[in-house]
C-alpha cells in the first residue's frame, strides 16, 4: 500500500480539525453562544496547524522541542477564552464557552499530532457534556446559582433578623455576608444566597420590605 504524501497528510489533519471544531461549534452556534461555529473551527484548525508546523520546525533535530510552540498555543487560547468571559455589574457569564474554547484547542493539537481516533472520541465526549449534561444539570440542579445582594438600612438590629428569617423561610442557603457602616445612621448589608432564578425573583420582591436601594447580581456558568 502506497504511503500518503506529507502534504496530503497535513491536508487530512486540517480537514479533520475542521470537522471536530465544526461539530462542537455547531452546538455552540445553536445555543446562541458568543463563540460559535466559525470561531471553534478556526481555533481547532489553528491549533492543529501550529502543532504540524512545530513538528516540521523541529524535524527531529537534537536540542529541539516541538512542544514549546504548542505550549504557547495553549496560552494564546487561554487569552481567547478570557475574552468571552463577560463581567458586568458583578455578573459573570461565558465560563462554559471559555472552557469549550480550551478543549477545542486541545482537540486541534491532538489532530495535529495525528491522533485522529482520540480527537474524534474527545469531540463526541465534549458534545455529550454540552448537550446532554446540560439537561441533567437543569433537571437536578434546577438552575441554582450564587446570587449577590446589596441593600441599605437605617436599623440593622431590626433588618438582619428579618432577613435571616426570610432566607430560612424560603429554604435558601446563605453564603457570604458583611455589614458596613456608611455613616449618618446608614448601614449597607451585602450577602450572597444560593437559590434558583425563581427564588431570586421572590427575594427581590420581598427584600424592599427590609431595606432600601436593593441591588442584585448573579454568578452564572454559561
Amino acid at each position: 500500500m502506497t504511503a500518503l504524501s506529507p502534504t496530503l497528510v497535513i491536508i487530512l489533519k486540517l480537514l479533520m480539525a475542521m470537522l471536530c471544531g465544526g461539530a462542537i461549534g455547531l452546538e455552540r452556534e445553536l445555543s446562541h453562544k458568543p463563540a460559535g461555529l466559525r470561531t471553534n473551527v478556526l481555533i481547532c484548525v489553528g491549533a492543529s496547524l501550529f502543532t504540524v508546523v512545530s513538528r516540521h520546525i523541529g524535524g527531529g533535530a537534537p536540542y529541539t522541542d516541538p512542544a514549546r510552540l504548542v505550549a504557547q498555543v495553549i496560552t494564546a487560547i487561554g487569552f481567547v477564552g478570557a475574552g468571552v468571559i463577560l463581567q458586568s455589574r458583578g455578573s459573570i457569564s461565558g465560563l462554559t464557552t471559555a472552557a469549550t474554547i480550551l478543549v477545542v484547542g486541545a482537540v486541534g493539537i491532538t489532530v495535529g499530532d495525528g491522533m485522529f481516533t482520540v480527537a474524534l472520541i474527545a469531540t463526541l465526549l465534549i458534545i455529550f457534556v454540552l448537550v446532554l449534561l446540560r439537561r441533567v444539570e437543569h433537571a437536578f440542579v434546577r438552575k441554582r446559582r450564587l446570587f449577590h445582594y446589596s441593600m441599605k438600612t437605617a436599623n440593622p438590629g431590626s433588618s438582619l433578623p428579618r432577613l435571616f428569617e426570610l432566607i430560612d423561610k424560603e429554604g435558601m442557603r446563605l453564603g457570604d455576608f458583611s455589614l458596613r457602616d456608611l455613616g449618618e445612621g446608614s448601614h449597607e448589608i451585602n450577602f450572597a444566597v444560593i437559590t434558583s432564578f425563581d427564588g431570586n425573583n421572590r427575594l427581590i420582591q420581598k427584600l424592599p420590605e427590609i431595606g432600601r436601594d436593593l441591588k442584585s447580581s448573579t454568578m452564572g456558568s454559561e
